[in-house]
């Protein structure tokens, strides 16, 4: 049985993914879902952050609970930017106000997404700070206790407004053609490198293509995976749109997995696939067809937590149950 990593549910068995000097391997990889790095860059007022040391600490005890149990702690640090300010999905998830515990967003250009509110414009000086925020966020994260960061650039979020010419209308160095676009998004992955451990894994989560006419696309992303390598990015997790509203995504099982197998063929970079990804089968598929390196799973772990056990039943495989479930093993 080729084993999984886990998005945001319980942990399961890590397919081993070799890195470099850098590898995870026998354990499995619990990952938190976007941490503003600033609380401006929150997607939502009731969203995880981690700009203070107070957050660091508070999270220790959860990173520490997962390493005893076998695991590894990784976390994804993120801005929205123009998608920021927005309520809980559970509450609607459309824009709110200053009066309604919103603020003021930021993008590339002052361009809004779909029906929100215009964002202001980041100046150069802006850019600089949120370098130096995304690296204090990776060493607070360090102190926290965890061993993997994945920067989060796809869904539409501040560094993918960049990277799309759908949404970065600039007229300077961090707008116009592909290196420019990029520029931003490569800064902070070079940053966030040079203070993460040499010895501890670095991960970039990217939108593959906008679905959309004269946006972001595939061959752009398997450049700036290439780009990403040469900086000391270790792993590159496939996901796609979120940039615009309009986007039309023909969703369906395993759509995704395509560009995770292109980016990892053509920039030679160890890929991760995502997306509708709900039956062990399945995802056993991807990873003995060499489409990527690890799968990752997210709402399967909503629906079902005890996936992983299902899965290796399913599979074959007599992996370890917690204690206190031996009796329901079968």
């Amino acid at each position: 049985m080729c084993q999984y990593s886990s998005k945001d549910g319980l942990p399961t068995e890590w397919h081993m993914v070799h890195l470099g000097s850098r590898a995870i391997g026998g354990a499995g990889l619990v990952l938190t879902e976007a941490t503003a790095v600033v609380p401006e860059g929150r997607i939502s007022p009731d969203d995880m952050g981690i700009w203070s040391n107070e957050h660091a600490e508070a999270l220790k005890p959860i990173t520490r609970f997962i390493k005893e149990h076998g695991s590894v702690a990784g976390i994804q640090l993120g801005h929205a930017g123009r998608k920021a300010s927005t309520a809980a999905p559970w509450l609607g998830g459309k824009p709110v106000d200053e009066n309604h515990r919103g603020w003021q967003t930021f993008g590339p250009s002052p361009v809004a997404f779909g029906d929100y509110p215009v964002p202001k414009e980041l100046s150069k000086e802006d850019i600089r700070a949120l370098i130096s925020s995304f690296t204090d966020a990776a060493l607070r994260s360090l102190e926290a206790g965890f061993e993997v960061a994945e920067l989060h650039m796809a869904h539409g979020y501040l560094l993918h407004q960049f990277m799309s010419p759908l949404s970065n209308k600039r007229d300077d160095e961090y707008g116009g053609n592909f290196e420019n676009r990029i520029r931003f998004p490569l800064e902070v992955a070079e940053a966030v490198r040079e203070v993460w451990p040499e010895t501890y894994p670095l991960f970039v989560r990217i939108s593959a293509t906008d679905w959309a006419d004269g946006g972001w696309d595939l061959d752009q992303s398997v450049e700036l995976s290439k780009a990403f390598k040469k900086i000391g990015v270790d792993f590159v997790d496939c996901s796609s749109g979120g940039l615009v509203s309009y986007a039309k995504i023909p969703a369906r099982p395993g759509y995704q997995v395509r560009f995770a197998q292109e980016i990892k063929r053509n920039a030679d970079i160890a890929t991760g696939a995502v997306g509708i990804i709900t039956q062990p089968n399945q995802a056993e598929q991807i990873l003995v067809t060499n489409q990527a390196d690890a799968v990752l799973l997210a709402r399967e772990f909503l629906r079902d937590p005890y996936w992983p056990l299902h899965a290796a039943k399913a599979l074959g495989d007599d992996i370890k149950w917690p204690v206190q479930y031996q009796r329901a093993k079968r």
